[in-house]
C-alpha cells in the first residue's frame, strides 16, 4: 500500500487561452501502475483539456466543490459537488469540463491506464497515439504523436 496526502503533491499549471487549470497527479505520487487519478482545479470561466475521448481508457469524474458543466457527445450536463460521471472508452465518453460558476471547480479525474491508447479530438480534427505508456503515464513511450484525422495513406505504397 502506498499513501500520499494531496497537500504534499505539487500543482502543475496548464494555461493556453480558454484552457487553464491546475492539476495534482495523485497516482504518480504513489507510483500507481494501472489506475490514474488527478485532482483538478478549474478557475471560473475556464475549460479543461479540449473535447476528446479515449479508445482504451475509461475515465470517471467526481466533483468535490464548485459548479460547472461537462460537455458530452449529446450536449451539456450540469456539475455540482457530489456528482459522479463515467466516461466510457469510446465516442460516447467524449468530454470537456467547463467552469461557468463563480468559484473554482475542484474535481477528481480517475482513469484506467491501458496502452496503447488512441485519444480522439473531434473538434480539432486530430488524434493522439500513445504506445508504451498511456496518456498521463510516466513511462517512456515507444510511439507517440498527434495526427490529422483526414490524413489517409494506402496500406501498400505505390512505387
Amino acid at each position: 500500500m502506498e499513501k500520499v496526502n494531496e497537500s504534499n503533491v505539487d500543482w502543475k499549471t496548464y494555461d493556453r487561452e480558454e484552457t487553464a487549470f491546475r492539476r495534482k497527479e495523485l497516482s504518480s505520487a504513489v507510483d500507481a501502475d494501472d489506475l490514474g487519478c488527478s485532482l483538478y482545479e478549474l478557475p471560473p470561466g475556464m475549460r479543461s483539456w479540449p473535447y476528446h475521448y479515449h479508445t482504451a481508457n475509461e475515465e470517471a469524474l467526481y466533483v468535490l466543490s464548485g459548479d460547472g458543466f461537462v460537455r458530452g457527445e449529446n450536449g451539456s450536463e450540469p456539475l455540482t459537488a457530489g456528482d459522479f460521471v463515467t466516461l466510457p472508452a469510446n465516442e460516447s465518453g467524449g468530454h470537456r469540463i467547463v467552469n461557468d460558476g463563480e468559484a473554482p471547480l475542484r474535481y477528481l479525474m480517475v482513469s484506467t491506464m491501458n496502452e496503447p491508447d488512441i485519444t480522439v479530438y473531434p473538434e480539432m480534427e486530430k488524434f493522439g497515439v500513445f504506445v508504451g505508456s498511456p496518456p498521463g503515464g510516466r513511462d517512456e513511450r515507444t510511439l507517440e504523436g498527434y495526427y490529422r484525422i483526414e490524413d489517409d495513406v494506402d496500406y501498400w505504397d505505390d512505387a
